[in-house]
């Protein structure tokens, strides 16, 4: 008996939301830190999810109450959520990989830390790279600009309608490529700058083998990498604006893929 007059499928429909903004949410590199505990994280996910769902009209009609279904609309939500986090995060991981390179030539490796965020073990140049990318990202809005485009997911692919395909796999491959593309342009000027550092300073020690090079090596090359470092936050700022501006597209296309229709 239905004590409180409630439609099954429009509840459904509320959970398959929730499910896939959670997976999204939690991916973020905003919010897919350690520091941050599970309760606040689910906490937001429901209160988000509860101010988006009027909005959105997600359309019960399709909807199956067959547990078979059930089950695999919920993994489907699961899937474009993974799918979308991983499109959003993939630019950071970028520029995270192009300052563990820049932390390699500057001699950073040898001072790894514990990442207070994510616990894992990372150069101090790719966690200030991070940082600054993710500070540039709220400072211009894409955390509103990538809400927007969410929102969109639900009527391209609405629940139960998820299709995967080779263009799916596709556009993941050339996004996978595109992170090390991007991880060496971030790590390229400064790179170039330490190899004729090197260069320099192996002409210095053919030259003159009487003078220490080691003793003035390394503060050359951090000095000069903390020099290009600098110029390069601009490159970083460019980068990421560009990203916030085709998030829309971006998102577009993998769920273009995902649709059947």
């Amino acid at each position: 008996m239905n004590i409180f007059n409630t439609d099954s499928a429009l509840l459904f429909s509320f959970l398959l939301m929730l499910m896939r903004i959670s997976i999204v949410l939690f991916m973020l590199p905003i919010f897919n830190t350690n520091n941050i505990p599970i309760q606040v994280k689910g906490a937001m996910t429901i209160v988000l999810s509860l101010a988006l769902w009027p909005a959105l009209a997600v359309n019960t009609a399709g909807i199956s109450l067959h547990p078979l279904g059930l089950i695999l609309m919920v993994l489907g939500e699961f899937f474009i959520g993974l799918v979308l986090g991983l499109a959003v995060n993939f630019t950071f991981m970028a520029i995270q990989a192009g300052g563990e390179l820049l932390g390699f030539q500057m001699g950073f490796t040898m001072i790894n830390f514990a990442d207070p965020l994510t616990g894992n073990q990372t150069g101090s140049a790719a966690f200030f790279l991070w940082m600054v990318s993710l500070l540039v990202f709220l400072c211009l809005d894409g955390h509103l600009v990538l809400l927007q485009a969410f929102t969109q997911s639900f009527k391209l692919v609405p629940p139960g309608n998820l299709l995967i395909n080779q263009t799916l796999l596709d556009q993941i491959q050339y996004l996978s490529c595109q992170l090390f593309i991007l991880a060496l342009k971030i790590a390229a000027p400064v790179m170039v700058a330490l190899f004729a550092i090197e260069v320099a300073l192996g002409l210095v020690a053919r030259t003159s083998p009487q003078m220490h090079i080691m003793d003035f090596g390394f503060p050359l090359k951090i000095g000069v990498g903390f020099l290009f470092l600098g110029i390069l936050l601009i490159l970083i700022s460019d980068h990421v604006q560009h990203f916030i501006a085709g998030i829309d597209g971006l998102f577009t296309n993998l769920l273009r893929s995902l649709s059947p229709l």
